[in-house]
């Protein structure tokens, strides 16, 4: 998978956390057997921007802790099919789309949670990461999905409650 990361947070990031970002993504991607010409990205930022980004995507105006953002790859009925061969169709990377995530909300939930930021840190990419790949939790039972499958992956990474 290639993944792009990027701050755009007032203080910066440690290097340890972009780390972590990098090999846990690897991971979930690795775990859930995603192909290996993938792209996404992960952006850090401070509530003040994730503010702004919910209040004009969602219409929610207030800071909230991760926003993914999937790119949609389906065809509407008047887009013209891009024709090719496999081989050409194999090399072009399938972009999943963007992981907006506020570096403050990771530091205000894991306080309130009483576990480390590391742990929040991976629990809000893992959650955004899996938006990004179709999974969700509008209902019951996907919620029930989405969330084993989060928990699963952060266990056996290593980052337990």
């Amino acid at each position: 998978m290639d993944l792009a990361i990027y701050d755009e947070t007032k203080a910066g990031v440690p290097e340890a956390h972009v780390t972590l970002v990098n090999k846990i993504l690897e991971y979930a991607g690795d775990y859930i057997h995603l192909a290996e010409n993938t792209e996404m990205s992960v952006t850090f930022v401070n509530n003040d921007r994730i503010q702004e980004i919910n209040r004009m995507y969602r219409g929610v105006d207030r800071a909230t802790d991760v926003i993914s953002f999937a790119i949609e790859d389906s065809a509407e009925d008047d887009d013209l099919p891009i024709v090719m061969d496999d081989e050409l169709a194999a090399e072009i990377p399938e972009n999943l789309g963007d992981i907006f995530v506020s570096v403050d909300k990771v530091g205000e939930q894991a306080d309130f949670l009483e576990h480390s930021y590391e742990r929040e840190l991976g629990f809000l990419v893992v959650h955004g990461f899996l938006h990004l790949n179709g999974y969700d939790h509008m209902e019951p039972e996907d919620e029930k999905v989405m969330f084993k499958l989060q928990r699963e992956i952060l266990d056996s990474y290593g980052l337990t409650r």
